[in-house]
C-alpha cells in the first residue's frame, strides 16, 4: 500500500510540474506561432525606443505612416499622437485585438488603424514613412519591397536591424533612418 501512495504522490507532482510549462507555452503560443514561418516574433518595443523612433522619423501632421508588424499598436498610437495617420499590419489576431483596444483607450480611433493582414501583400506606395522592427532574415526582402513600392523621399525607420545595401541617413542607438531615393 505504501508503494502505491508514493507512486501516486510522485505522479501527482509530475503532472503538476509538467502542467506549468504547458500552460505557459499555450499562453505564449498565440504570440509566437504566426511568426515561426512568416516574419518576426513579437518583441514589444520599449516606451523609450518608441519615443526615439518617432523623434528620429520627424513625423509631421498629416503624414501617412505604416508600421509593418504593428504588434500591440504602441508605435501607431505614438505616431497618431504626433499628428500622423498611422496604419499598421499585423498577422497575429491576438495582437490586433489588443492593438485595437489600445487605440480605442487612447482615443485615436480616427487616426490610428490596424489590419489583421500580412504586410508582404500590401502596397506601400501611399505612405510617407515606414516603421519596422523586423529581423535580419527579413531585411533584404523588405529592402526590395521598399525599392519597388515606396515613393521617392519616403522615410524608413528600422529598429535594430539594417537594410543590407542602403546607407542610413541617421543612426541613434541602433535605430536606423533611411530615405528612399
Amino acid at each position: 500500500m505504501g508503494f502505491y501512495l508514493v507512486f501516486l504522490s510522485v505522479l501527482f507532482l509530475v503532472i503538476i510540474f509538467a502542467a506549468i510549462p504547458i500552460v505557459f507555452l499555450v499562453k505564449i503560443w498565440g504570440y509566437v506561432y504566426p511568426y515561426l514561418f512568416w516574419g518576426a516574433i513579437y518583441v514589444p518595443t520599449t516606451k523609450e525606443r518608441v519615443e526615439k523612433m518617432v523623434k528620429l522619423l520627424g513625423v509631421k501632421s498629416g503624414q501617412t505612416v505604416v508600421d509593418l508588424g504593428a504588434g500591440d499598436g504602441r508605435l501607431l498610437i505614438a505616431l497618431a499622437k504626433n499628428g500622423a495617420k498611422a496604419y499598421g499590419y499585423e498577422i497575429n489576431p491576438l495582437l490586433v485585438s489588443r492593438a485595437r483596444e489600445n487605440i480605442k483607450e487612447a482615443g485615436l480611433d480616427g487616426s490610428a488603424f490596424i489590419y489583421c493582414k500580412s504586410f508582404w501583400s500590401q502596397d506601400l506606395k501611399d505612405f510617407d514613412a515606414v516603421v519596422v522592427f523586423g529581423m535580419r532574415h527579413m531585411m533584404k526582402k523588405l529592402e526590395n519591397k521598399f525599392e519597388r513600392e515606396l515613393k521617392p523621399g519616403a522615410k524608413i525607420v528600422s529598429n535594430y536591424f539594417t537594410l543590407p545595401t542602403w546607407l542610413p541617413a541617421k543612426e541613434e542607438d541602433k535605430i536606423y533612418v533611411y530615405t528612399k531615393k
